[in-house]
């Protein structure tokens, strides 16, 4: 593995480990350079409550990497939260910087009714 992604791993484990303290729900998320994946995840990290990507139907006419979609993505994670009855999460973003598609989902997905 190249060193860039042992360091981004290293801080998602950091992260991880934080969040299983505080024993809340997760806003999982994973950013590839075509994609990106947002998942809500139990606090014990058993069950995957709420899922989202570029990947779903309504998302894949346009173009899927790059921050409009992001925050798309976004939206639609904060509404299926909602919908499962989940108001409040703590924001995993895997290691990767705050910027860019990263900060567009938390945005809309905060704009949307998601607390964290």
């Amino acid at each position: 593995m190249s060193d860039k992604k042992i360091s981004r791993l290293r801080r998602a484990k950091k992260t991880r480990y934080k969040i299983r303290e505080l024993g809340v729900d997760r806003l999982s998320i994973n950013r590839t350079p075509r994609h990106i994946y947002a998942q809500i995840i139990s606090a014990d990290g058993s069950k995957v409550l709420a899922t989202a990507s570029t990947l779903d139907k309504d998302l894949r006419a346009g173009t899927t990497g790059n921050v409009e979609a992001a925050g798309k993505v976004g939206a639609m994670i904060a509404e299926r939260a909602k919908a499962a009855g989940i108001t409040k999460v703590a924001f995993d973003r895997s290691g990767f910087k705050y910027h860019g598609r990263v900060k567009a989902l938390a945005d809309a997905a905060r704009e949307n009714g998601l607390e964290f």
